[in-house]
């Protein structure tokens, strides 16, 4: 049984983060890039994207077409994504900050909203244990692709 719609699963959340040696600028631009998770291990220097106002569809080689609306965009450390699912009432919401440290940033990533999914909470769960593991290689993905020379 999902909870009232007052009340938060704890289990809603992911927060992941990860210490990246490039500028903040060019950590931006990366995250600033709806979907660039979305791949097979490394990101895609040149992804098949589409932008129409705040909604972005990514079309991928292998696992087809993804729609994000950009919720909230604060340069140069914060922007926030939504999935956009046909047929849901809401996708989860995902959010990235940068954050300066010493030679580099620290760059955040946190998904809510699996238990509004309109989806049993077992169901939910599975899917949310599933972006746990992934947002842990995309954000190593991330680190590749920015510190690259």
């Amino acid at each position: 049984m999902n909870p009232p719609a007052t009340e938060v699963d704890p289990l809603d959340r992911i927060h992941r983060s990860i210490e990246i040696d490039a500028p903040a600028g060019r950590v931006w631009e990366l995250v600033t890039r709806p979907g660039w998770w979305i791949n097979e291990g490394s990101v895609d220097p040149d992804p098949d994207v589409r932008v129409h106002g705040s909604t972005t569809v990514l079309t991928h080689s292998t696992y087809g077409e993804f729609r994000l609306e950009t919720v909230e965009s604060r340069p140069p450390s914060y922007v926030a994504y939504r999935w956009l699912n046909p047929g849901a009432d809401a996708g989860t919401l995902v959010e990235f900050q940068i954050e300066p440290r010493g030679g580099g940033v620290i760059l955040s990533v946190v998904e809510t909203g699996f238990s509004r999914l309109g989806k049993p909470r077992e169901a939910w769960l599975e899917h949310r244990d599933g972006n746990v593991t992934g947002w842990e290689k995309e954000l190593n993905a991330a680190k590749v692709f920015v510190e690259r020379p």
